[in-house]
Formats: structure tokens, sequence, C-alpha cells
């Protein structure tokens, strides 16, 4: 049986184009479609079983199947058959052509409300709208970004309660149990199958080459699982029930140097030092969770403030989840800590200005130097992972500029605002 991929969207319109405008001179539909196979294999260890598995909907004429298993996938027996695709909504027809012994599958693997209309000897024998009300549905993160999944899987609880479906979820091990305090209402699978109904990727997504509908660095981390799933309004903040009593009496706060990326890092000289010294001028106890004491990437070193308490290690996020919510706020950056931290209700200072103010969750705290270059994380003109260094000045005396320019004035600001929004009794005080 031959496989065909077909395309939502017409791939000359999110090619990457040259600097005159123009598609390159190779053939632009082979680079796609092998662009989005690579996405694909980068993110499903199981891809291969998307051409070669079963399918799983049954639709009761001989060798005629379906499913939507990481999209649309229609199997078409041999014979004199006519197939016509198109979204309900908009009515805009993705394929309608004669086909045999064919099985198709779409390159987009986000919510689309399929219309399927199958023809045998000029007869229509077969249609279906993709709806998963009461269905087996499949949700797969695999992405390692503690803070991706955090940002949507709201939508994934929104979903299941929105179609009334069997859902099930599949995340890293190392995040099971903080979300399954988070979401205890999602079961949680620990393999990868095709006997859903519909299976979604939902992670963030960045560059127009994907599977997705459009670069995620155009709109905030947190819209982008809506995006996928089809949801339209922001949904709730999960309740999270600590599963542990407090373990320090004494008011602290929580700190976090350590992130994913340089391009994240507060790189201001002696920063933390000056902000760990204030927060113990208060009476607080200053507690800094990062997983390791120190880091080196890209040439440069962050490590723990000297006069922090060494907190660092391989902790079970619970553990992580626990402290934090019993903490009086945490400073951290653009990381997976800060969404934990936001999920629990902790109060978050966000140092970040590699990115812009609407990506992440909104805090009032959000501290960035907009006066100097910042943002370029949301800037799509830049290489897709140019968070990994400094696209724009790298090796010069403006590099990284949007994390070092950030004064610690700047976060004592934002630290003494929280302090009186929320009410807080500073401990030297009594």
């Amino acid at each position: 049986m031959d496989v065909k991929n077909f395309f939502v969207r017409n791939y000359k319109d999110f090619f990457r184009h040259d600097e005159t405008g123009k598609l390159p001179e190779t053939d632009a539909l082979v680079e796609y479609q092998k662009a989005i196979h690579e996405h694909h294999e980068q993110i499903n260890p199981n891809f291969k079983d998307t051409y070669e598995g079963e399918l799983y909907c049954d639709t009761g004429i001989d060798g005629l199947k379906i499913d939507f298993n990481f999209g649309l996938r229609l199997e078409i027996p041999e014979g004199n058959f006519h197939v016509k695709i198109s979204d309900f909504d908009s009515e805009q027809i993705f394929f309608d052509a004669d086909i045999s012994n064919t099985r198709l599958i779409s390159s987009e693997g986000y919510f689309i409300r399929w219309k399927v209309e199958v023809f045998h000897e000029g007869e229509k024998v077969f249609d279906h709208i993709f709806d998963p009300s009461g269905q087996r549905i499949f949700i797969f993160m695999r992405s390692t970004a503690l803070g991706d999944n955090l940002a949507l899987l709201p939508y994934v609880r929104e979903f299941q309660k929105k179609y009334d479906c069997k859902l099930f979820l599949w995340i890293l091990p190392e995040q099971r149990k903080l979300v399954k305090n988070l979401y205890p209402e999602i079961q949680q699978v620990e393999n990868l199958s095709y006997d859903y109904y519909a299976t979604f990727y939902v992670m963030a997504f960045v560059g127009s080459v994907s599977p997705f509908p459009l670069d995620g660095r155009t709109m905030s981390l947190t819209r982008q699982g809506g995006v996928v799933l089809g949801l339209k309004k922001i949904p709730p903040l999960p309740k999270f029930i600590p599963t542990a009593d407090r373990k320090i009496s004494e008011p602290y706060v929580c700190i976090s140097v350590q992130a994913s990326s340089t391009a994240k890092s507060w790189l201001c000289p002696d920063g933390w030092d000056i902000v760990v010294d204030y927060l113990k001028s208060l009476g607080y106890r200053v507690l800094c969770i990062d997983k390791n004491n120190s880091e080196t990437k890209n040439g440069y070193t962050i490590q723990k403030p000297e006069g922090a308490e060494d907190f660092t290690g391989d902790i079970p996020l619970i553990d992580r989840a626990n402290m934090l919510y019993y903490a009086e706020f945490f400073i951290g950056l653009s990381s997976g800590l800060s969404w934990v931290a936001n999920a629990v209700g902790c109060p978050v200072v966000m140092i970040a200005g590699f990115s812009q103010n609407w990506y992440e969750f909104f805090t009032p705290y959000r501290v960035a130097n907009r006066y100097v270059c910042n943002g370029c994380f949301n800037d799509v003109r830049a290489p897709i992972f140019s968070v990994e260094t400094c696209y724009r000045y790298s090796k010069t005396n403006r590099e990284l500029e949007c994390q070092k320019k950030i004064s610690p004035r700047q976060v004592l600001n934002a630290i003494e605002r929280l302090i009186v929004d929320k009410n807080l009794k500073i401990p030297i005080a009594g």
C-alpha cells in the first residue's frame, strides 16, 4: 500500500524564503515534507508507526479505516475511490482526488474539525466529522521543558472537560508525581500506542515548518496549548495540595539562578549576591533550590550565591513544589521552577529580558530592561534556537545585554512592591 502525505496549508506560504522574498531554487515541497518528517521524528520515538501501524477505527467498509493519531490518517483499499477532505468550519478543501490502495496522512497534527467524505464508483459510502466527544484521546507530552509542560497542561484538562472524553496522558516520569497532584483527574500512562481515536502532540513550538499552525514565538506560551487543542478560552490554574507539612519554621524565600540556557540567566555582576544580602537584611532565610550548585554554559559560569543556603540537588519535583508552597515568594528566571512556583500559588519575581513580557505567565513582578536590546526570543527573524546564545551581538561587548543590563535595583524594587502588595510581615519587624 502506498503512503501519501497531504498538507492543510500551502507549503509555499510557510517555507523559509530567501532574502529576495522568493522560494529557494530547491524543490520546496520536498524540503518542506522532509522538515515535517524530521520534526515528527524528533518528538515521537514511534513515528514510523504513523506510517506502518494499524489504524484504530473501522468504518464498516472492508479495507477502509480512519483515525486521528498525530493528524488525520485514512486508509483506502484498492478500487475506484474518490476522497474529499476539508475543514468542517471553514469549508476549506485540503484534498480532493481519485485514490486507491493508499494511506493518506496529514502533515498537520493539531486540532482541525476534519470532514472526510469517501466515494466509491461515484456514490458516497462514508463520511465523518472529527468529534472527540466520549472518545479515547491520547496526549503526548515528550518535552523535557518543565515550564512548557506546566504552561500547556491546563488546556489538556480543559479539553477533557469540554468533550467528556476518555483522556490519557504520557509525560516524562520525573514530572508525573507533580502532575498527578495538580491534575488528579487526568489518567497517566507509561507507554505510547496508537489504539486511540486521536492523538495530539502538546508542546511549545517554534518555527514555521512544523506540524503546528503557527510559530510559537508570536504568541504567549500559555496560549499555545489552546492552539494545538482547538480551545479558545484560557483555563484556570490547578489547585496544588501539599503532600508534606512545612519543614522550615522561619519565613524564607526561594531563589533559582540556573536556567536551561545562558540567555535566560541573570548575568549582572554581583546581582544575585546583592539581592540575597538584601533579603537576609530583612530577616528572610534565602534558599537556593536549583538542581545544580554550579553550571557552565557557553563560557558563562553561574553558581549559587555565596550568602544563600544550599538546597540544591536532584530533588523530586513534588518536594520542590512543597517547599515553594510554603515560601513567602520566589525569585527566578524564565525557567521551570518559576512555572512550578506559579502553579502552586507562590508569588514570583521573574528576571527575564530575553523574551517579551507577554510570553510567560503574567506576574506583576516581572523584571526586564527594555532600554537595551531585548526580547530576541520572540523575534521570528532570529534563528529558531538562538535562545542558546545571542544571535544579534554574539562575541561583542553587547552580547546578552538583555540579561546583563537588568540592575539589582530593578529586582529590589519588584521585591519591595511584592512585599507591600501581599502585605507580608518583614521578619526583622517582629
